[in-house]
């Protein structure tokens, strides 16, 4: 049984930064992709990052240049770093295991076998 866990969510000011992290039992991190995912309420569930079984990164439009994603596979943990924060960002986080291969790096949330119970990360202005 796969086991997501999120963590180090919170309240900052934009500009700010916060670190992400995803410990999972159940999965391998060198042999699943890995992403996260957000839901600002009212507002669909949408791909945040991906980081597949190999390394290999994507990120959504809005969060390159700004946002890592990263994992320790050791550890089995997955992190986020979330850096200029800003008001949009404000959203409930989800970790979530896929299978590798076919178009991982499509953040598609249909594909996702397996999610965290979120946590909240929220930016003010």
């Amino acid at each position: 049984q796969v086991q997501l866990v999120e963590s180090g969510g919170g309240s900052v000011q934009a500009g700010g930064s916060l670190r992400l992290s995803c410990a999972a039992s159940g999965v391998s991190y060198s042999s699943y992709c890995m992403g996260w995912f957000r839901q600002a309420p009212g507002k669909e569930r949408e791909g945040v990052a991906v980081i597949a079984g190999g390394g290999s990164t994507s990120y959504a439009d809005s969060v390159k240049g700004r946002f890592t994603i990263s994992k320790d596979n050791a550890k089995n943990t997955l992190y986020l770093q979330m850096n200029s924060l800003k008001p949009e960002d404000t959203a409930m986080y989800y970790c979530a295991a896929r299978h590798p291969g076919g178009h991982w790096w499509l953040l598609l949330r249909s594909e996702y076998f397996a999610w965290g119970q979120g946590t909240q990360v929220t930016v003010s202005s």
